[in-house]
């Protein structure tokens, strides 16, 4: 896929950027040089490559990093909602902005 010059029109139009002669230039060039990067990556074979959930676990074993998820605070709800002018169920109430 290549941009040309009245897609960088377009899509500044879009933005709602000026942009001068030499920026619309500059634009053209580096969109252009991420959508080479991209169709390079898409020219690679990655049949049978399972993907990764976090890019570390290519290198060593994450799981053994993580630690386990457990509450290590007391609940103090109650004492934080003290202070609140309005709480009903365990939940602030606020007054309402958006009609």
């Amino acid at each position: 896929m290549s941009l040309t010059s009245s897609d960088i029109a377009r899509i500044a139009n879009l933005a709602r950027l000026e942009l001068q002669p030499d920026e619309s230039e500059r634009m053209l060039t580096q969109l252009n040089g991420f959508f080479g990067i991209v169709e390079a990556m898409r020219a690679v074979d990655t049949t049978g490559v399972q993907p990764l959930a976090h890019p570390v676990a290519a290198i060593q074993d994450i799981t053994l990093r993580l630690r386990d998820d457990a509450v290590s605070e007391p609940d103090n709800r109650e004492a934080n909602q003290r202070s609140a002018p309005a709480v009903e169920r365990g939940l602030f109430l606020v007054p309402k902005v958006i009609e």
